[in-house]
């Protein structure tokens, strides 16, 4: 990374609103600070780039450059430039951009400055109710009692041995599931289960957990009736591509779970006589109100000048970024930093008293 002193230096031509609340900024980065990336580029092409008679990594620059050509370089050298100088950009323009805008660039030419622009939608005018009052007001409604009955123990009891039952069955032929024989509820079969000192300790913790799981239920519900007496007084002209980028993530979920059923989409679609735009347009209300939902947290986050723990984020970032190999840092942590604020404002709301 360069330090401060050899940051790569840029231009801001202009800033312009367009409408459904995005802006656009336009910037341009002089050749010199261009060629500064030169070898950086020659090495990432380099990694991908295939030759016959050479390993890759190892085809010489010459080679490279004529394979090419010296425009693809300078093309890789500006892409270099234009994201290492995003950041710093965004700052100087204070374009508070809510979602991760578009780059393009529009003027390029060997050893001449790079014009690009950067689109994106920022945070629209937003008036929001009063929302403490609001989450004061929902606060101060009694919660009821939350406990694990008599009766949800039995029937969690039951499902755990019958389930048990199931996994540890040798399947034959004309087998009723329905009468398999049950494990005998005692301490050989509950330390099968896990770290149960007895079956007084087994049901205890079922309860505990059937309680916490109550209690999680009990805690949606009353953030869900805070943040939605919230948006329904809320006035706000949605940005367009927020609600598209919540109906997409709609989709892929139903495209998901589609597949994991082991069902083609077309087929079901055909099943349920209706098409891709059919569903859209049924989603679009609640693409529009997700929209809105985390337009107004933002908004929250913003006024009570609520922020996502810098260590937490790290951690979580670094914990994603073992797992999901082919994620980007940028995109990771830009999510991370929206869940982890969402969740500090929730529970900001659930403070006021």
């Amino acid at each position: 990374m360069k330090n401060k002193e050899n940051k790569t230096k840029f231009k801001i031509a202009g800033a312009k609103e367009l409408p459904d609340s995005e802006v656009e900024i336009s910037a341009e980065i002089e050749a010199k600070d261009i060629e500064n990336y030169r070898a950086k580029a020659i090495a990432k092409i380099q990694k991908d780039l295939s030759l016959p008679g050479f390993r890759p990594g190892h085809v010489p620059e010459a080679m490279l450059v004529k394979h090419v050509g010296e425009l693809y370089i300078y093309n890789e050298m500006a892409e270099m430039a234009i994201n290492e100088s995003f950041p710093d950009i965004i700052l100087e323009s204070k374009a508070n951009f809510i979602a991760m805008p578009n780059i393009q660039i529009t003027k390029i030419a060997e050893k001449n400055p790079v014009a690009f622009k950067i689109v994106g939608p920022v945070l629209p005018e937003i008036k929001l109710p009063n929302y403490k009052k609001i989450a004061k007001s929902e606060n101060s409604t009694k919660d009821e009692p939350v406990e694990a009955t008599d009766q949800e123990l039995t029937e969690t009891v039951e499902e755990i041995r019958k389930n048990f039952a199931l996994r540890n069955h040798e399947h034959k032929e004309g087998d009723d599931h329905e009468n398999l024989p049950l494990p005998e509820l005692n301490e050989e079969f509950v330390k099968k289960l896990g770290k149960f000192e007895s079956v007084e300790d087994f049901k205890n913790k079922i309860k505990e957990g059937i309680k916490k799981e109550k209690e999680f239920k009990a805690k949606d519900k009353k953030r869900l009736a805070i943040i939605e007496k919230i948006i329904a007084e809320t006035k706000v002209s949605m940005p367009k591509i927020l609600v598209e980028s919540e109906l997409r993530k709609m989709q892929a979920q139903f495209e998901d779970d589609i597949a994991r059923a082991g069902l083609k989409v077309d087929d079901y679609l055909k099943h349920l006589k209706k098409t891709k735009e059919d569903l859209n347009k049924e989603w679009m209300p609640d693409a529009e109100k997700r929209a809105k939902l985390q337009l107004v947290i933002t908004k929250i986050a913003l006024e009570e000048k609520i922020e996502a723990d810098k260590t937490a984020v790290d951690k979580e970032v670094d914990n994603l970024l073992k797992v999901y190999k082919d994620a980007t840092e940028d995109r990771t942590r830009a999510y991370v930093e929206m869940m982890l604020t969402n969740e500090k404002v929730f529970e900001w709301l659930e403070a006021q008293k």
